[in-house]
């Protein structure tokens, strides 16, 4: 028999939306966010309030996940949208070849809402790590678990996997 593998978010997420008291916790303050913006709104940019990573900013979908909200949770159009806004909003921010874009893998990450990490890409990073290449966000993979970055190279999208901390392929 093989041996099963758990996989659990590094904090505990009892985020309601229903119930406003339950998105005061720190590790639902994205959440609390999410919630600020107009229903119509389908993704959503902050800069990130961490003093150590000033040049970052965070792309998020709108709609909440249950539980600990999971990227694969998310449909393949959403999971698109999100990625296609956080690749939009780092060449804005970084120029066409300068930007990453970086997905936690739950057991290190500190906040139930789903969200994307977007900041200068660390080119040294991409020698010491495998990556599958992809020719647009649609292709994106979102294997359950585990983090994921994306940067471009060559006009194509080299994709990360199975990292647990993927932000630190960004500059703080």
């Amino acid at each position: 028999m093989l041996p099963i593998l758990l996989l659990t978010l590094a904090v505990d997420c009892a985020c309601d939306p229903a119930k406003p008291e339950t998105m005061k916790a720190r590790e639902c303050s994205l959440c609390a966010e999410a919630e600020k913006q107009p229903a119509g709104v389908r993704v959503f940019f902050l800069k990130d309030i961490n003093p150590r990573k000033p040049n970052r900013w965070l792309a998020l979908p709108r709609r909440h996940g249950s539980g600990a909200h999971h990227l694969h949770d998310l449909t393949a159009a959403e999971r698109t949208e999100l990625w296609t806004a956080a690749i939009a909003k780092g060449k804005e921010l970084f120029g066409e070849t300068g930007w990453g874009v970086a997905y936690n893998g739950e057991t290190v990450r500190t906040q139930c809402h789903t969200h994307v990490h977007i900041g200068r890409f660390v080119p040294v990073a991409e020698q010491a790590k495998g990556y599958i290449v992809v020719t647009k966000p649609a292709e994106i993979p979102a294997p359950p678990g585990v983090g994921i970055w994306v940067h471009p190279v060559g006009g194509k999208l080299h994709v990360h996997l199975g990292e647990q901390i993927t932000e630190t392929v960004l500059v703080r």
